[in-house]
């Protein structure tokens, strides 16, 4: 049987998934994580895993160089990568949302919009009739109202607590974000087998919780 390799993103999505792994009776290293290693083999279970940053998850699946992976849905509606969504794994809830300064009032003309997500961010605006200017940020969108960089951010929302303790305030919800099981489209034919039993151990403990 041939490895399969899984890449994963670090961070509070690869702790849920791994979680998720071992309730599904993966043998999974508890300190898998906590390695400097960037691969790491686990020959218990016949797989690799790759630990990357979560918004290259889906371009290593569609590459190739993974046969699956776990993306987060705000990776896979900004990317839009060439990969088969199998599973909605139901972890690392949280949503995609509008935020700015409280009381404050859009631009009439070209109005700016900060975000991590401009593909996102310019069909909402597209889909609401408004013509914005976007601006990509890679980090701390929070600081752009606050700088007078833009009007609004389109970014990432969990607990709401980061956009509390900067000033801002939420106002409007675009939607709602879990992570998600991605296929390589080839892997998927030479694989199948394992990666269908995968899914239905997985899918097993999704349906439980």
């Amino acid at each position: 049987m041939s490895v399969l390799t899984v890449a994963m993103p670090k961070g509070r999505i690869f702790q849920d998934a791994a979680a998720l792994m071992v309730k599904a009776g993966y043998q999974i290293p508890p300190d898998l994580e906590d390695s400097r290693k960037l691969i790491i083999d686990v020959s218990a279970e016949n797989m690799r895993f790759i630990l990357a940053k979560p918004m290259d998850v889906a371009t290593y699946v569609e590459q190739g160089v993974a046969d699956i992976g776990i993306a987060g849905k705000d990776v896979m509606l900004e990317e839009e990568r060439d990969v088969y969504e199998v599973l909605d794994l139901k972890i690392s809830e949280c949503y995609l949302a509008v935020a700015g300064l409280p009381g404050t009032e859009m631009k009439d003309v070209a109005p700016k919009i900060a975000t991590k997500y401009p593909n996102i961010a310019s069909s909402y605006y597209r889909e609401q009739g408004e013509q914005v200017e976007i601006i990509k940020l890679n980090g701390s969108i929070e600081l752009a109202p606050l700088i007078g960089l833009s009007d609004r951010i389109v970014d990432i929302v969990s607990t709401g607590r980061t956009l509390k303790e900067n000033g801002l305030v939420e106002f409007e919800r675009i939607v709602d974000i879990t992570s998600r099981l991605i296929v390589n489209p080839v892997s998927y034919r030479l694989k199948d087998q394992q990666i269908d039993l995968l899914v239905n151990r997985l899918a097993s403990v999704v349906e439980e919780d």
